[in-house]
């Protein structure tokens, strides 16, 4: 019998390996928690993700933890400062859509989080392989179609489905993957 464990094949990564085996595809709920992943699944986009964990501590310091209520607060001078830490992605577009989508979220009517997950599709059968994973899916088209007519910005159906895998909403972990 074999001891090896297996995973995803995300690469050797300490930081990836962490992440995969105890946050990626595990349920995530609230409206704060899923504000911060999907800004940063907003700052990944053209990015890889491993840049995004090496740098997650500086973001939640620099957007006030994701709270939506202090980050739609963020004026020119905050936009400035945020250009200026070497903490984050310096990114003027992804920085402005982060702040924009924070006062997006607190004008909805209804729980940001509950609207993320009514997108969730049924539960589907174990990829073999990565060749069976879209990078999107009708239910993240949908989801990115009806966020930008909310008025959320920088949150294509790419980035949609990234965050329905990070938080659990879909499952593609890998058949024999240990995280599965």
């Amino acid at each position: 019998m074999s001891l090896d464990v297996v995973r995803c094949p995300w690469g050797d990564d300490p930081a990836m390996i962490e992440y995969h085996d105890t946050e990626w595809g595990k349920e995530l709920r609230g409206d704060r928690e899923l504000f911060e992943r999907m800004s940063l699944e907003a700052f990944q986009s053209g990015l890889s993700w491993l840049i995004i964990l090496r740098k997650r501590e500086g973001f939640r310091e620099a957007f006030a933890n994701f709270d939506p209520e202090v980050v739609a607060t963020f004026g020119d001078s905050d936009v400035e400062r945020l250009l200026q830490d070497a903490g984050i992605v310096r990114n003027r577009m992804k920085i402005e859509a982060t702040i924009s989508n924070a006062r997006t979220l607190l004008e909805l009517d209804e729980s940001f989080s509950d609207l993320l997950w009514s997108f969730a599709p049924p539960p589907r059968p174990a990829p073999t392989s990565y060749a069976e994973v879209d990078a999107t899916t009708p239910e993240s088209m949908a989801m990115a179609k009806a966020l930008k007519k909310k008025g959320f910005r920088f949150f294509g159906p790419t980035t949609a489905y990234a965050l329905m895998q990070a938080t659990g909403m879909v499952n593609d972990h890998l058949e024999d993957c240990i995280a599965r």
